[in-house]
């Protein structure tokens, strides 16, 4: 077969829409496969880490265990700048706060989950998903 300017260019067009398409497909997922949704979990420990990254924000703490060990556990949350529209900001949550996360415990029952909303000691509340969590950057 000869490959004629036209062949080419339909190739390459073709390649290119191949590797668009197995991109986006990756890049999108859904929660629910990764978390229990129909077990909500609340957690209260110290904060050791925030990660404010694409695609998602992770939060990471210290819990201690009725047996007086500590595990530490990982929440994904919204994306940073979702996060930073629903009030929350790195100079407000620092390392060593105390926080409680409400949120679903992954499926695999490692010590993850995805952050639905998180508490501050003085009841500060910061939601993933905004005002339907209580608002906002709202005291409870």
């Amino acid at each position: 077969m000869k490959l004629t300017i036209r062949n080419r260019i339909a190739a390459i067009a073709g390649a290119g829409l191949a590797l668009l398409l197995s991109t986006t497909a990756a890049a999108h997922h859904s929660f629910a496969a990764a978390y229990n949704m129909q077990t909500p979990i609340t957690i209260k420990g110290k904060i050791v880490e925030v990660r404010l990254t694409n695609p998602h924000s992770h939060f990471f703490l210290d819990v201690a265990n009725d047996d007086g060990t500590t595990s530490r556990w990982s929440f994904e949350a919204g994306t940073p700048s979702g996060m930073l529209r629903n009030g929350y900001s790195p100079q407000v949550i620092k390392k060593g706060d105390e926080v409680t996360i409400n949120g679903f415990r992954a499926r695999d029952d490692s010590d993850n989950g995805m952050l639905r909303e998180l508490i501050t000691a003085d009841g500060t509340l910061y939601g993933m998903f905004g005002p339907q969590d209580g608002g906002a950057n709202s005291t409870r």
